[in-house]
């Protein structure tokens, strides 16, 4: 059911109005009165791994081994632990994965550019403008976001976390992973991961403050800016709504910098050094170890671009692979993702975590069904394939498929909207509940419907 008016979540063209304690109250009566539909609500955390670029379902999930060459590509298929269904051959520890795996073959939309497919996947909405998309306060807010307007987090641990750097197309920051209209206080925090071979010090130059935590000599200084800014405050505080903004954003620097329990999830040496070994002594690997630690210490929901290093540095170690799409997929991009994801959910699920964490496997859009004269293949939104896990999700499932060259959906067609439905359905928050956009207009914070994986 749809909430009353009088009882609609408020974004921050109303919220702010609020003091902490008003919203906070009005924020969980609101969920109180949610109604998710039968079996859902199980997950009361998420982390989005999400492969920036583009991955292709040609050579993951959705393998066309019968089709001409020019389209299968070399790759051959192994099979999983799903009875008849392959995968390709280079996910040989994600195939031994998918009885916990809901995976969903006839994705779609209709963006092959990167950043406004990205959008459409991390809001669930359609691209509100064309050409490329820098944020911008009007736009939808990324899913993480959405979800931590949902769940509170303790003192000095952030709502939401991005690990480990944002993502970049043409030199600038992309709409879809920000808070938008809830007001940037729902912006997911960025933090560096302190390991992983790789690195590219994707940093500040990009308009978006990344948080090092491993700089202990920066815990006095963060100290002693703190005691004098209160002092310059003092003077000027609620002079408009944004302030508010900046001094939850301050504080929570300063809590996570000098004392919290994010601090000391940062410390990956904590960790014993198989387990380490297991995720991959990469960027990828590490980062979703991070992730598992991060929800351990209270984040509610962690979004992880994972990858073999710096994606945004040229070198090959993004999704986007118009050129040489094999070798790059076979040597790089593979091994991490199906090293790292494997290791993350078997060790959520050692930990007895994996019943109430949601894991999202997510791109912007598949590859081209025809390989092209750079042995690559290029954007291709017309179907894809993402993946469920965890929370309440049902394991050893695929759910709809493409045609036999992997260029549309067969059966089953399924939207981005339909996709964060589904999360939110398995997050225990009703896909229909109604929020105010940025004119204080009610909608739909969803405009699909859940599928059958619960």
């Amino acid at each position: 059911m749809k909430l009353p008016r009088r009882d609609l979540l408020k974004t921050s063209a109303g919220a702010l109005a609020f003091s902490l304690p008003a919203w906070l109250k009005m924020q969980s009566e609101a969920n109180a009165a949610l109604t998710p539909r039968p079996g859902s609500g199980k997950a009361k955390n998420c982390i989005i791994v999400y492969c920036w670029g583009g991955m292709s379902h040609h050579e993951t999930f959705d393998p066309k081994p019968f089709a001409p060459l020019g389209i299968r590509g070399p790759f051959g298929t192994i099979p999983t632990t799903i009875p008849g269904y392959h995968v390709g051959e280079h996910i040989p520890r994600m195939a031994q994965q998918t009885d916990r795996l809901a995976i969903i073959r006839s994705m779609n939309h209709t963006d092959s550019a990167h950043g406004r497919g990205m959008y459409w996947n991390m809001t669930g909405h359609k691209p509100p403008r064309v050409g490329n998309i820098p944020p911008k306060p009007e736009d939808w807010p990324s899913l993480a976001a959405m979800i931590s307007l949902f769940r509170d987090s303790p003192r000095g641990v952030p709502q939401s976390v991005r690990l480990p750097y944002p993502m970049v197309d043409n030199g600038t920051l992309q709409a879809g992973e920000y808070g938008g209209f809830l007001g940037i206080k729902y912006d997911p925090i960025v933090i560096k991961t302190p390991a992983g071979k790789a690195w590219g010090g994707v940093s500040r130059t990009l308009g978006s403050e990344v948080l090092d935590l491993g700089e202990k000599k920066d815990q006095p200084r963060v100290t002693r800016r703190t005691d004098l800014l209160s002092k310059l405050e003092s003077p000027v505080t609620n002079i408009k709504d944004d302030f508010e903004s900046f001094v939850h954003f301050r504080q929570l620097a300063t809590d996570i910098l000098v004392s919290s329990k994010v601090r000391d999830a940062y410390n990956l040496d904590n960790e014993p050094t198989p387990l380490r070994e297991k995720y991959g002594n990469h960027i990828g690997g590490q980062s979703l170890l991070l992730a598992r630690r991060m929800i351990e210490a209270g984040v509610p929901v962690v979004q992880v671009i994972c990858s073999a290093g710096d994606l945004n540095g040229g070198s090959g170690d993004m999704w986007d692979t118009h050129s040489d799409n094999f070798n790059r997929l076979k040597n790089n991009l593979l091994p991490v993702w199906d090293q790292g994801s494997s290791a993350l959910l078997d060790d959520l699920d050692d930990r007895g975590m994996l019943d109430e964490t949601l894991v999202v496997f997510l791109t912007e859009f598949g590859r081209t069904p025809k390989i092209n004269g750079n042995n690559g293949r290029d954007h291709y939104p017309s179907v894809y394939s993402v993946a469920l896990a965890g929370g309440g999700i049902k394991g050893g499932h695929v759910y709809g498929s493409s045609d036999g060259n992997g260029a549309y959906p067969r059966n089953n067609p399924s939207s981005p909207a339909d996709l964060h439905a589904t999360i939110f359905n398995s997050l225990g928050i009703h896909h229909n509940t109604e929020i105010h956009d940025p004119l204080g207009r009610p909608i739909p914070m969803c405009e699909g419907e859940p599928l059958p994986l619960l």
